[in-house]
């Protein structure tokens, strides 16, 4: 169905998993929780800036019911992901500021020193909802502990308007390298052309561009954290980012997360790597153009390459609470309750499935079925490689990201301001300074 009742959908969700569930579902089984939170705590969390205002409102919703049952007092803040990251490392050496940040990426492994072992959190949500996906456990643990809880991933697929991709000569949208990059050709020579963040966006100029690299089997580091990066494999990739690119509308070298979603909105772009937020806005929207559009849109995962293995990364979002906090336990008790199946299906219904589950039980909400368009988003964490590919997650590896090293490497080369080879070696010196410390 493409319309769904949403007030059944949330009573469903809120009534517990066994309305839910559907064949091969991992059925929620008893887990103990003992955690009994300060008295009188009260604590302070900053979380990612929302791109879909129901989203932030049914979490805001969420965490005034956890204070309404708990009696624990949360101070709710946002941020811009890019803003979030400096703020959670001056929150880390200066041990002060928020007691629990959602941000992105492997962040928390930049200082698992100063976290909050949630191990216990991670053991009774795994052990009550039948385990976790194998790369949110990567995003999670740092050696047999874990210094954070995977929230999900902004799950990022191709945003595409299928008049546009028809015109092009697809009836269907190509599942391999080869067929995208002449799909892009052709949207470019019909003047509906592709548009993908070449800027310090970290969530869709990462995500594309990881994509690239691995699936051409580049990678930044081996299995034993050795910078590999500057390889013919990597070459490879660059010579083809290097045509798509050609293929861009003008302008993405400095993109944000937000650019593309104005540009697809305005009509300016036929194709991006995007979460389902353009897809949700545009649906949602007053203006009958973006209704049109959003009409007009579907969604596919990232295509294969010459490796012949899925290669995408997604934007995981993980809970990390500090231990400069007063209240740990109620750090706890707050993350616990928001993930939460009944409360998690609830948010996630309102948020129109936008964050792509961490614990594959929580698939079986309606949410991802009740629209065709809205179900790619649902196996993002199936999909995709940890960004510390193929070596260990870490500060190394946090940085290397943070950093941009991957994204500027395209970038450089890609604009003509270096060439293939040079970009790549470039690539190879910023990451060793983060892995050879």
């Amino acid at each position: 169905m493409s319309d769904f009742d949403r007030r059944s959908v949330l009573k469903a969700g809120l009534g517990g998993a066994a309305l839910l569930a559907g064949p091969g579902v991992v059925p929620v089984r008893a887990a103990e929780w003992t955690n009994t939170p300060e008295p009188n705590a009260s604590i302070r969390v900053l979380r990612w800036k929302q791109f879909i205002q129901a989203e932030f409102d049914k979490f805001a919703e969420q965490t005034k019911k956890f204070s309404e049952k708990t009696g624990i007092k949360v101070k709710l803040e946002a941020e811009s992901w890019e803003d979030i990251r400096p703020k959670a490392a001056v929150a880390a050496n200066v041990g002060a500021g928020p007691d629990l940040i959602i941000g992105t990426l492997d962040d928390p492994f930049k200082f698992p020193e100063k976290l909050i072992d949630v191990t216990d959190v991670a053991d009774y949500l795994g052990k009550q909802y039948g385990g976790w996906y194998p790369v949110a456990e990567r995003y999670g643990k740092k050696g047999n502990s874990w210094i954070a809880i995977p929230q999900g991933a902004t799950g990022g697929c191709l945003n595409y308007r299928i008049s546009h991709v028809k015109a092009a000569g697809f009836e269907q949208f190509p599942k391999d390298t080869d067929g995208f990059l002449k799909l892009c050709q052709a949207l470019k020579k019909n003047n509906t052309p592709a548009g993908f963040a070449l800027g310090h966006a970290t969530g869709d100029a990462n995500g594309w561009c990881q994509w690239a690299l691995w699936a051409f089997g580049g990678k930044v580091v081996n299995d034993k954290n050795e910078v590999v990066i500057d390889s013919p494999e990597t070459i490879a990739a660059i010579e083809y980012v290097k045509q798509l690119y050609a293929t861009f509308i003008p302008g993405v070298l400095s993109w944000n997360d937000s650019n593309n979603n104005k540009a697809f909105l305005n009509g300016e772009l036929s194709l991006t790597l995007n979460g389902i937020s353009i897809w949700t806005v545009g649906k949602n929207s007053p203006d009958p153009k973006q209704q049109e559009i959003a009409k007009d849109m579907d969604h596919a995962p990232m295509p294969i390459g010459p490796v012949g293995v899925s290669t995408e990364q997604q934007n995981v979002l993980v809970y990390y609470g500090y231990k400069h906090s007063k209240y740990p336990k109620a750090v706890k008790e707050y993350i616990k309750f928001m993930m939460d199946k009944e409360n998690y299906d609830a948010w996630e219904v309102a948020s129109n499935g936008y964050v792509s589950p961490p614990l594959p039980a929580y698939n079986d909400n309606p949410v991802w079925t009740s629209d065709p368009k809205i179900t790619p988003y649902r196996d993002c964490l199936k999909r995709c490689r940890d960004n510390g590919y193929a070596g260990d997650l870490g500060y190394a590896s946090a940085a290397v990201m943070g950093d941009f090293v991957v994204v500027d490497m395209f970038a450089e080369a890609a604009s003509g301001s270096a060439t293939p080879q040079e970009a790549a070696k470039r690539a190879a010196e910023r990451a060793k300074r983060y892995y050879q410390v």
